[in-house]
């Protein structure tokens, strides 16, 4: 059955040959602008689909790491995502490389939320133009995805405990990075509210 994506989705491509116009840029590059967040293959569509609504509700890009671990079209993606997928800025790209190739030159910071973070998410100065990336839930991200990041950062848990749901841990650290940034949508209205 082929994918049904919402119509805003953009297809990275694998890599071409190399041609004589090396130096154009490539036609599906990252935006300069705004907060992303990206998903290294997800293998839980819920989980997926959940992401995907919230980044529908608060106006960030989403990028997704292919493969994953269930269709694009699953009924369970879509019962998570419920009718705000369409709504959703998504870009899906077919692995890690392809990804990597748009994200390096574009200057964006890569942060990466894992449990073996060095940082507190909550002590890190966060970046209006920084990519979130969150891992597979089953297994997190391989060593090179790793120390490709700009920064690794970890929720403190009670001792004992290991991890969080990764959308509950990607809602967490993006509410904080939007917060930081004045990245909510209307931010500028809610600010004049509080006066």
């Amino acid at each position: 059955m082929p994918c049904q994506l919402p119509e805003r989705t953009i297809v990275t491509p694998p890599p071409k040959p190399p041609s004589d116009d090396s130096a154009a840029p490539p036609p599906t590059a990252l935006p300069p602008q705004g907060l992303r967040l990206a998903l290294y293959q997800p293998d839980i569509p819920q989980n997926c689909g959940t992401l995907l609504r919230l980044a529908a509700c608060l106006g960030v890009a989403v990028d997704i790491l292919e493969p994953c671990g269930f269709v694009l079209s699953d009924a369970r993606l879509k019962r998570a995502g419920m009718d705000y997928l369409g709504q959703a800025d998504m870009r899906r790209h077919s692995s890690w490389e392809a990804f990597r190739r748009l994200q390096a030159p574009s200057g964006r910071r890569l942060i990466l939320l894992t449990t073996k973070g060095e940082t507190a998410y909550p002590a890190f100065a966060f970046r209006a133009d920084d990519i979130l990336m969150v891992g597979r839930e089953s297994a997190g991200v391989p060593e090179d995805v790793a120390a490709a990041a700009d920064a690794r950062l970890v929720i403190p848990l009670k001792p004992g405990l290991r991890s969080l749901n990764v959308a509950v841990a990607a809602s967490m650290v993006l509410g904080e990075a939007l917060r930081q940034t004045g990245g909510f949508p209307g931010h500028e209205k809610n600010m004049e509210l509080t006066k």
